[in-house]
């Protein structure tokens, strides 16, 4: 195979509850802060980042996309840095419906795909499905060669989407999210299962910092290679994470291991 290399770059922030002004501007200086020259291909940011975990702030940050200061911020960045954009999270509005979506911003700073958060985190005294709808299907783009799948948060919990996308041909998958701190184990254990089940490298992005309730974001963003090893990771406060993947590595990795190919057509399970 071709040798085919991208680079990584994944932002952690805390959020402003409900101030989207203050979020916008605070992304600016961690980018102008961390990057110190870097090149990347792509710049990954979290869930929501604009307005912070707090559902019911959601529907008064919400924007059309085709009016909307967050893509216009994403543009600019695409196109300053030369780089693909996956925007996170934002409330987006879309007629009388809410959604929690995720722009793709291009380097020449097109918006070229957004996806919808396919599952809403309702438990724990959360309530986002009260305040945005599901999106209907995954989203798949492609960077530079790479195969990227796009996951949002609580998308984590349910492994068919991302073995959806390892059968679509996913090279990469990505989940940008707010995490909480009370279930690190579970941030830990899913997203590195999720990379290693699929043999795809994985971009595990979550917000720190504090939230309206007293309670914190976990802050804790990984980037996994296809067999579960950490490339980079920041455990906790605002910052950035950054790696090289290989696509050749990857490739030659899946040929000697092909468990996907002892995937049963169906799994019919006889009660006894």
């Amino acid at each position: 195979m071709e040798e085919q290399k991208i680079k990584i770059a994944a932002l952690q922030m805390e959020s402003v509850i409900g101030n989207v002004e203050a979020n916008h501007q605070k992304l600016l200086e961690l980018l102008d802060r961390n990057i110190n020259g870097r090149s990347f291909d792509v710049l990954i940011l979290p869930e929501v980042w604009t307005v912070g975990w707090e559902c019911r702030e959601f529907r008064a940050s919400a924007e059309d996309v085709n009016n909307s200061r967050t893509i216009d911020l994403l543009s600019g960045l695409a196109r300053k840095y030369s780089s693909f954009i996956l925007g996170g999270s934002f409330v987006e509005k879309d007629g009388e419906n809410y959604y929690n979506t995720c722009p793709v911003i291009s380097p020449d700073g097109e918006l070229i795909a957004k996806y919808r958060k396919n599952h809403l985190f309702s438990y724990y005294g959360c309530c986002e499905g009260t305040y945005v709808k599901a999106g209907d299907n995954p989203v798949m783009i492609d960077i530079k060669g790479f195969k990227t799948g796009l996951t949002i948060c609580y998308d984590i919990r349910f492994p068919e989407i991302y073995r959806a996308y390892r059968k679509a041909g996913a090279d990469l998958i990505v989940n940008m999210a707010a995490w909480p701190m009370g279930r690190a184990n579970h941030w830990l254990s899913l997203t590195r299962a999720r990379a290693v089940e699929n043999q795809v490298f994985f971009s595990a992005l979550t917000q720190s910092g504090k939230l309206a309730d007293g309670s914190y974001n976990l802050g804790h963003s990984l980037i996994y290679d296809y067999n579960g090893e950490v490339l980079d990771e920041i455990t906790s406060g605002d910052g950035m994470i950054f790696a090289e993947i290989s696509k050749s590595e990857m490739y030659n990795f899946r040929e000697k291991c092909t468990v996907l190919n002892d995937i049963h057509e169906n799994y019919e399970v006889r009660v006894c």
